[in-house]
């Protein structure tokens, strides 16, 4: 939403598709991780290509609806085939990646071994999380990302110029495709099972969620916005069961006090403080 302006609100379909990836490869296939992970940002990305060469021939609401529409179909798929995905009752008890070379490493390094297999799985997907971004970053301040901040500003002038907006508006998607199956591999496996909700739209709109809290028009604002969440959902929870009703409320004081999100405030409050100590 920053960088081309496409709001998805189907985008936990290629989530879903990640997830059952490396679920089904890993469990039924007995494919290691190195190689299942990858796969399911392939394949994630794979369909991303293809359901957005029919969505990004539409804007604004009507892509946010065709969007929602193909992720209802992917969501439906997990939720029947069972032979594949175990229908309604998902796929649990997916394997955690081999840690046994940990034991060879550990005889080299201090601080290496000792620790559970969920905790070398934790900080595997740390650094796995850490590379995404730093891919991301990298993508947004290429050329290509160049590129994507233009046809978000002025569309219709891009074109005019001779860019072929649909295209670039097709690889961003598949690009955005492709990292959430990433993202949707590794939480299949943290949470040692892949059910169809994963799929579901609901599931989108968490991410929507988390853009709009931390903030739109910055980098790290999604990710702000992922902190806040599951901090704002695991305190709110242990005190009322009305978290979804609070939640609303904090996004509506947002929306309306600090437009930027969490972001875009302490982007602002950084600027300010700035000015107030530069020399002068």
């Amino acid at each position: 939403m920053s960088y081309t302006n496409l709001v998805s609100f189907g985008h936990a379909a290629y989530f879903g598709i990640g997830a059952y990836t490396t679920g089904i490869l890993m469990k039924q296939l007995g494919v290691p991780f190195v190689l299942a992970f990858p796969a399911a940002g392939v394949l994630a990305g794979a369909l991303a290509l293809v359901f957005g060469f029919f969505c990004v021939r539409v804007t604004r609401i009507y892509f946010a609806m065709l969007t929602l529409a193909f992720a209802q179909i992917v969501w439906a798929i997990c939720f029947k085939w069972n032979e594949v995905t175990g229908g309604e009752q998902g796929m649990p008890e997916i394997p955690y990646p081999s840690f046994d070379w940990v034991d060879g490493v550990a005889a080299w390094l201090p601080f290496v071994g000792g620790y559970r297999t969920s905790e070398y799985f934790y900080f595997l997907s740390l650094v796995l999380v850490g590379l995404c971004i730093w891919a991301l970053r990298r993508i947004v301040r290429s050329p290509f990302g160049r590129m994507l901040e233009t046809i978000r500003e002025n569309a219709e002038r891009a074109e005019f110029i001779g860019v072929n907006v649909r295209r670039w508006e097709l690889v961003a998607f598949a690009l955005a495709g492709g990292f959430a199956g990433l993202a949707g591999g590794l939480f299949g496996i943290f949470n040692r099972g892949v059910f169809p909700d994963f799929a579901y739209w609901t599931k989108s709109s968490e991410v929507l969620i988390m853009t709009l809290l931390g903030g739109m028009g910055t980098f790290y604002g999604p990710t702000i916005g992922a902190f806040a969440l599951i901090v704002l959902n695991q305190q709110i929870t242990s005190y009322t069961e009305y978290w979804p009703l609070i939640l609303g409320s904090i996004l509506i004081l947002l929306l309306f006090v600090f437009p930027g999100g969490i972001g875009g405030a302490l982007a602002a409050l950084a600027r300010r403080l700035e000015g107030r100590f530069r020399p002068a």
